[in-house]
């Protein structure tokens, strides 16, 4: 797993926290310098904090349990969503529903009726349907598909969320301590890093900043999933062996 490197991490404006004013004094550990008014994360912090939150992650994905991302502010969206689609994890990148894991049952039933409607719409159910009841079909699946589409597949709870900016997200941080999950996050300067398992300190508003510490949060599941596959590969062998 190639690890960003300090001038990479500079490159991408990690670094660069919030106005001194808006801190949160329990990010003083992570905090290198003020500059201009603006507070300077310490990348070496920020390097060992990515390596903690990789490796855990890496050993969630072996044991064959989800990591949820979470992030709805704009510049995030689709780098998020992106990310967790090529490792086949579920995303929330619209908005988040209060509830989305403390009334799982009740998101079940709603993403249960979206498959429905778009397995309707694909075998043909819907031809019998008048033109505007196709229509009316057709808006509250992109209206549910938004909301819903990037947990769709997900049929239990995930073992833990990663959340860029907690600050922002903090109804699912708090969900999720709720339900004993596993919580990491990207931790800017004016947010508590106690408020995650695995905080990692960076500038959590430049798309760059978030794109390259997401993907090597990805990177670790991608490895965690391969020693996964090897190990049952392995295992395969060796019942075939015996047999």
């Amino acid at each position: 797993m190639a690890k960003p490197t300090y001038k990479e991490l500079l490159d991408a404006g990690v670094h660069f926290g919030h106005l001194k004013k808006k801190w949160n004094p329990k990010m003083a550990q992570y905090i290198f310098m003020e500059r201009k008014g603006i507070h300077i994360i310490d990348i070496n912090r920020t390097i060992d904090c990515m390596d903690r939150a990789a490796n855990a992650m890496r050993q969630i994905a072996k044991s064959g349990r989800k990591v949820m991302f979470v992030a709805t502010k704009k510049q995030a969206r689709d780098i998020v969503a992106n990310a967790a689609r090529s490792v086949g994890m579920p995303y929330v990148t619209d908005r988040w529903l209060g509830g989305m894991m403390t009334n799982f049952a009740t998101i079940r039933r709603s993403v249960k009726k979206m498959n429905t409607i778009e397995r309707m719409l694909q075998d043909g159910t819907v031809q019998n349907m008048t033109k505007k009841e196709r229509l009316m079909m057709n808006r509250e699946l992109a209206k549910l598909d938004k909301v819903l589409g990037g947990i769709s597949n997900l049929n239990r709870l995930p073992a833990a969320i990663f959340v860029v900016d907690i600050h922002h997200e903090h109804i699912a941080v708090a969900e999720a301590h709720k339900l004993g999950l596993r919580t990491f996050g990207i931790v800017d300067t004016n947010s508590d890093p106690n408020q995650v398992d695995f905080p990692i300190p960076g500038n959590d508003d430049a798309s760059k900043s978030v794109a390259i510490i997401t993907e090597y949060m990805v990177e670790a599941i991608r490895e965690g999933l391969e020693e996964r596959k090897q190990v049952k590969t392995e295992k395969e062998g060796v019942e075939g062996v015996s047999e």
